[in-house]
């Protein structure tokens, strides 16, 4: 994947990725797109009002996407997030279910409602409340990873 933009964290062919793969699994917008010509399509999805992440196509998958929100939540830097496994997100009890839900989008194409305990960086748990997780697919066809975003969720 191309290197990130300082300050905003995903290059334009990786947001496009993000926005096209959801458009085509969900049939809906993950950002007004009308606005990308006024903001950068980068700066629509980093500052979006809901959580937006995503990782790659490794063997124990990276995250490679966070939004301000995820970055926030997960309470991590750009740098710390893009270099911590997905698995990682969640604590280790939640990892085989975690696994399990990724085995079925990645057959399915995407998932809706998906709730799920993850874990910050400092060890604080939340509870993610209907999450729509999908598989990012280029233009050629090619998988190149999953994608979730949610609105709520629940300290715990």
């Amino acid at each position: 994947m191309d290197k990130p933009l300082t300050g905003v964290g995903a290059t334009y062919e990786h947001s496009k990725l993000l926005v096209d793969s959801y458009r085509r699994w969900t049939g809906q917008e993950l950002v007004p797109v009308e606005n990308s010509r006024e903001k950068g399509l980068e700066e629509l999805l980093f500052t979006a009002p809901r959580v937006i992440l995503s990782h790659g196509t490794e063997s124990d998958p990276v995250l490679n996407y966070g939004n301000r929100m995820a970055l926030e939540l997960w309470e991590m830097s750009w740098e710390q997030l893009t270099g911590t496994p997905s698995r990682l997100t969640a604590e280790p009890m939640e990892r085989a279910e975690r696994d399990r839900f990724f085995t079925q989008v990645t057959a399915n194409g995407y998932v809706d409602n998906y709730t799920g305990i993850r874990i910050s960086r400092s060890g604080r748990r939340f509870y993610i409340v209907n999450a729509t997780v999908w598989n990012l697919v280029d233009e050629q066809g090619i998988y190149r990873g999953q994608a979730a975003t949610f609105l709520d969720y629940k300290y715990l």
